[in-house]
């Protein structure tokens, strides 16, 4: 490797949609890009077990694109393990990833308390991935950044965040090694996002490492507004629950502004509004305080909020669960791996009146992606649970950019890269958007494996 190279390595990421984590070696320095929790298949979660692949000592800075778990998730561990440097993100994504890191922590202690208390487990004794204490410990490592401030690393290595439009706080990472541009695009947002500003469009850069989760389709073409509508209309006529697993940032605050607009229009039938998910409230907090980052009124952002019943404790939650009354709840988490959503699945799964609704990604291995593919019953709490409720997706919804919106982001760089990579996504979404890319712009894509490094 000559002094004008340097490494790129995929050590999550790569072939999945979890678990991002991208090492950067230029020079003396090991630069990661996020820094996210494998989830869904077994064998992937696992890997949250293993080694990490470098020394965590070694390590001199990381880059955090965004909150969400599958890119920082595994931060606490990281530190834990000799992880001493800084964690540099914008100041939305660091309130929100305290909080997600923090629900992640409690989780896992919760399940292992109840995998030891009911002995599923094959251990003595369950432990948890790492702590509410490890989660407090890796914050002090936080620093963060305004949009287009360069932040030096070190000479001929710096870097500035830009704006993605995926999640509150979300940004692309334009980063410099001496006289080379490197974008890493976390998660990019659509292009006409409900609550946010678009992508920022960029024109140029010798390297591009680009998601690709949804890169083997097009978003369905739909009023969501009427589509939700009609879903909700639907399970009010069979006086049922309408039970909405919701990821808690963006995904949370979009239902709830699109529940604003059809009471405002006196659509919405007399259903209460339920936001039961501690962590959704929280996040719900952190959207109030950054109107900056929003693309709508203030009138709007002031009221939206007022229609829902914010449920803070375990026992309001409980009462909410067992009231067969009709009503619509937004609860964690997204894909049903955990939090208050198994509780109202557990008291209202086998009732056909209520209807489950889809809103998000499911990814491999987790609960909602089998109940999307017909899963006739559906293992929680230790047991099996048969699936009766009516089953429903909103998939235009999505806080990704589909196929086409990515390659239309792609085409506004004027020169073709020296390299392109793709990342965080199926084999099968990956292949599709290499080819597409490779068609449409003439470009060569280079579909990295795991822990797979490149000299560039």
């Amino acid at each position: 490797m000559n002094d004008d190279q340097f490494k790129i390595s995929f050590l999550g990421g790569a072939g999945t949609v979890t678990g991002s984590k991208t090492l950067i070696e230029a020079g003396s320095k090991k630069v990661l890009i996020d820094c996210g929790l494998f989830q869904g298949l077994k064998e992937l979660r696992h890997k949250n077990w293993e080694s990490f692949p470098v020394d965590p000592h070694s390590i001199d800075e990381l880059i955090l694109t965004h909150a969400h778990l599958d890119h920082c998730g595994y931060l606490p561990l990281l530190v834990k393990n000799g992880f001493k440097g800084s964690v540099h993100c914008s100041e939305p994504t660091r309130q929100l990833a305290e909080i997600i890191l923090l629900d992640s922590a409690k989780i896992q202690e919760e399940d292992a308390e109840r995998a030891t208390s009911h002995a599923y487990t094959k251990h003595g004794k369950a432990i948890p991935l790492y702590t509410v204490e490890d989660v407090h410990a890796c914050m002090h490592n936080f620093v963060t950044h305004e949009l287009h401030e360069w932040v030096i690393l070190d000479p001929g290595l710096k870097f500035q965040f830009l704006n993605n439009g995926h999640i509150l706080g979300s940004c692309f990472v334009d980063l410099r090694i001496k006289d080379r541009k490197i974008i890493f695009s976390g998660d990019i947002g659509r292009t006409k996002p409900m609550l946010l500003y678009p992508p920022q469009k960029i024109s140029e850069a010798n390297i591009i490492v680009m998601e690709s989760t949804y890169g083997d389709r097009i978003h369905e073409v739909e009023n969501v507004k009427e589509a939700l509508l009609k879903v909700i209309l639907e399970t009010y006529e069979h006086r049922g629950v309408l039970m909405i697993p919701t990821f808690a940032v963006e995904r949370a605050q979009e239902l709830i502004y699109l529940l604003y607009l059809l009471n405002e229009e006196g659509k919405l039938p007399h259903m209460p509004v339920f936001l039961d998910s501690p962590m959704g409230i929280n996040s719900t907090n952190v959207y109030r305080q950054f109107h900056e980052w929003q693309n709508l009124s203030h009138f709007n952002m002031s009221h939206m909020y007022e229609h829902v019943t914010f449920i803070h404790s375990v026992e309001k939650s409980r009462g909410t669960v067992f009231d067969k009354k009709p009503k619509i709840v937004l609860a964690g988490s997204g894909m049903m791996e955990g939090g208050r959503i198994l509780h109202y699945m557990n008291n209202h799964l086998d009732n056909p009146k209520n209807t489950l609704l889809f809103v998000g990604y499911q990814g491999e291995g987790t609960r909602g992606r089998a109940i999307l593919e017909g899963a006739k019953e559906i293992k929680f709490f230790g047991e099996y649970r048969k699936v009766r409720c009516q089953i429903r997706e909103l998939s235009s919804l999505s806080a990704h950019g589909d196929q086409s919106e990515m390659i239309e982001w792609l085409k506004n760089f004027k020169s073709k890269p020296e390299y392109v990579f793709l990342n965080h996504g199926e084999p099968h979404q990956t292949d599709a958007l290499r080819q597409k890319i490779e068609f449409e712009l003439g470009w060569e894509v280079k579909i990295p494996k795991l822990n797979e490094g490149f000299i560039v």
